[in-house]
């Protein structure tokens, strides 16, 4: 056989291989038994090991998993990863529909999907091919994870049509795969998962693909991040489309033309949920149509147009052997209950928050006491109530102690607060949480500085202070248990390139009181610099909106602590951005902005930003944008297929741009 005769026999082999798992592994009805498929699959291996210039990624002989990789690479989401809001009740359920309503013209009706409890991944595709998958990450940054997922059968590494798109959705392990595996880790003496979406998340995250192929994972996939096709108009017109792409949806999903049907969904599938074979913690409720859905746009964290309702907790009964203190970065001291082992809503629970002693007082918490625990949201442990009836006499009252449990310092109650709290800055738990707190996602995001390693530093008494993060050493490093060469290297590099992270970043991870990750981006865009910041005066700080009176308060004690002045200066020396790098804020009075004071609307698909981008630029210049065309509209910004906005922008009067006059506009200022 020559080289030409080969490669049609390939050809046709991956055509005949790759409809074969379709029918296994999407359509669950396989035409041919395991043997006539296992056939085929060896004779193409055969084959392209004969000729090994004929090989490709998207060969159905590329899934086994390749040589494991040394880490993951990043990735950045063209177009955001957000979270949805959620709903507890039929009244949340109720007031999203209203908003839905009142924000758009016409009829609403709704898509209804199971909410899978699993790892959300991005495919993109180009020309029908899979050419790369992540992982969630923070919703803008994820994880090249592409290796891991071209394992999953029902993944298609070729579309049925040439379509270039990024598609998203769930990966998860179904109940046997995770039952199979978890008889395997503990017949080796192994640690079982603790539930079914760990145990995905755990998989998809190994370095070495062949581990993730030995998984048996799955997929079912549910939205369009990208996509050049611009045909279809509703939600539920792109999920049929994505299947018969080749795409594993899940059959599960109802469209409603009310939120009363909606809420017979949810009924149906809270009763149902312990007859599927995999794990779901709620259901996604989305407005179907998708002009609609741009019309209600996104706040700052989750589109207006779509809603998760989460199931009741599950409630389950144990009993409270102990209860634990840990003192966190602020110098709160949080009782936690140590508890019997037992499962609830897919995972073994051993501890509980218990919040601060008030509680524990209010519930007559007792050492011993039968407690009903539940987890709130289907994430956090926490105890609802005692079971007084269960009482013996034997069980002891909790008193919180007087000192410290870290460093033995008094401990106080401040005013106003409910929560004991440890006032002495050295105290070794506050300044170990503190440097946790500032190489996490949000603010540092220094990759290989985990929780466990900034202990084990700790403990071994290399860093005391976030400076000394910057002055590690390799030789010292690599002395470390669990401390390779190619670990140590990565970490370095990763704390240098921390370095040139924007201000709000920096902020954020210092820890001030009250200053969570979107104030210190308001406080950055404001003063720009920490020099700026650290001059600010109590009456400059409360005059910005989102800065309120505890907050000034905050900023003002903690910039005058001579610690921290001493800190600011050390990480200066060693070279730490304190500028803000994001889009300046613009004065509302700017000649220069011609956003400033102007309502916009953005509609059409841009190259040059994503909506959210654009969004972004726009209103760091004083403008504001909102998702629908009206009288009040003062610019229409148009990227290609407009649409209906822009008819409606013309009908108005409205001033139309295309995205060259955005650039231009945006240039004329940031230059």
């Amino acid at each position: 056989m020559d080289q030409k005769q080969a490669q049609e026999r390939i050809n046709e082999l991956r055509e005949i291989l790759n409809q074969y798992s379709y029918e296994y592994y999407v359509l669950d009805k396989p035409s041919v038994p395991d043997s006539e498929y296992d056939a085929k699959l060896h004779e193409l291996e055969k084959l392209e090991e004969q000729f090994p210039e004929l090989i490709t990624e998207n060969s159905p002989t590329q899934r086994v998993g390749g040589e494991p990789l040394e880490a993951f690479e990043k990735v950045q989401h063209r177009v955001p990863m957000l979270s949805l809001g959620n709903a507890f009740n039929e009244q949340d359920l109720k007031d999203f529909a209203r908003r839905a309503s009142q924000g758009v013209d016409g009829p609403v009706s709704f898509v209804c999907e199971l909410k899978i409890d699993g790892l959300a991944v991005s495919l993109s595709y180009e020309n029908g091919k899979f050419v790369r998958g992540a992982t969630r990450g923070d919703g803008t940054i994820g994880e090249d994870i592409t290796k891991n997922l071209k394992t999953i059968r029902s993944i298609p590494l070729t579309l049925k049509e040439p379509e270039t798109l990024e598609v998203r959705g769930e990966a998860f392990m179904p109940h046997q795969s995770f039952l199979k595996m978890n008889e395997e880790r503990m017949a080796k003496e192994e640690e079982p998962f603790a539930n079914p979406r760990n145990a995905a998340a755990g998989s998809l995250r190994q370095l070495d693909p062949k581990i993730a192929a030995k998984r048996n994972l799955d997929t079912f996939l549910y939205a369009v991040g990208e996509w050049q096709n611009n045909n279809i108009s509703t939600h539920s017109g792109r999920l049929e489309k994505l299947k018969e792409l080749g795409f594993k949806t899940n059959p599960e999903w109802k469209k409603c033309a009310s939120i009363e049907e909606v809420m017979e969904f949810v009924e149906y599938w809270t009763n149902e949920r312990p007859n599927l074979n995999y794990e779901i913690d709620g259901i996604v409720i989305k407005v179907d149509n998708l002009e609609q859905q741009e019309e209600l746009g996104y706040t700052a964290k989750s589109p207006r147009w779509a809603i998760a309702y989460k199931f009741p907790a599950e409630e389950a009964m144990t009993k409270l052997n102990d209860i634990e203190l840990s003192v966190g970065r602020t110098g709160v001291i949080t009782p936690t209950a140590i508890l019997d082992p037992v499962r609830i809503a897919g995972s073994t629970v051993q501890r509980a928050t218990l919040h601060n002693e008030d509680l524990i007082r209010e519930q007559d918490l007792r050492v011993g006491d039968t407690v009903v625990i539940k987890k709130a949201g289907d994430i956090i442990p926490k105890v609802v109530r005692v079971v007084e009836e269960k009482r013996t006499g034997e069980e002891k009252e909790f008193h919180m102690p007087d000192e410290c449990p870290a460093c033995g310092s008094e401990i106080v109650r401040l005013e106003g607060e409910v929560a004991l709290r440890c006032i002495n800055p050295s105290c070794p738990a506050q300044l170990m949480e503190g440097l946790i707190h500032f190489v996490s996602r949000n603010a540092m995001n220094i990759d290989g500085l985990g929780e466990k390693v900034i202990i084990q530093l700790f403990q071994e008494e290399l860093i005391h202070t976030m400076a000394d993060l910057y002055r590690l050493e390799r030789e010292e490093l690599l002395q470390l248990e669990r401390m390779g060469e190619k670990s140590v290297d990565n970490l370095l590099k990763a704390i240098e390139a921390s370095k040139e992270n924007s201000l709000e970043r920096l902020l954020f991870g210092l820890g001030i009181r009250f200053i969570g990750a979107k104030a210190a981006k308001t406080l950055s865009m404001e003063f720009e610099t920490m020099e700026n910041l650290q001059k600010a005066s109590y009456e400059e700080l409360v005059a910005i909106d989102e800065i309120g009176e505890k907050m000034a308060d905050a900023i003002v004690q903690y910039f005058e602590e001579e610690k921290v002045q001493d800190l600011l200066k050390e990480l200066r020396e060693l070279n730490i951005n304190m500028d803000y790098k994001g889009p300046k804020k613009a004065e509302q009075n700017n000649e220069d902005s011609v956003f400033a004071g102007k309502t916009v609307v953005l509609t059409g698909k841009m190259e040059s930003y994503t909506r959210p981008q654009a969004k972004e630029l726009i209103e760091a210049l004083g403008g504001s944008v909102t998702g629908s065309v009206s009288k009040k509209t003062d610019i229409l910004i148009a990227g290609e297929d407009a649409g209906s906005k822009y008819d409606k922008a013309q009908k108005l009067g409205v001033t139309i741009w295309d995205e060259q006059q955005l650039k231009e506009a945006l240039e004329s200022v940031t230059s």
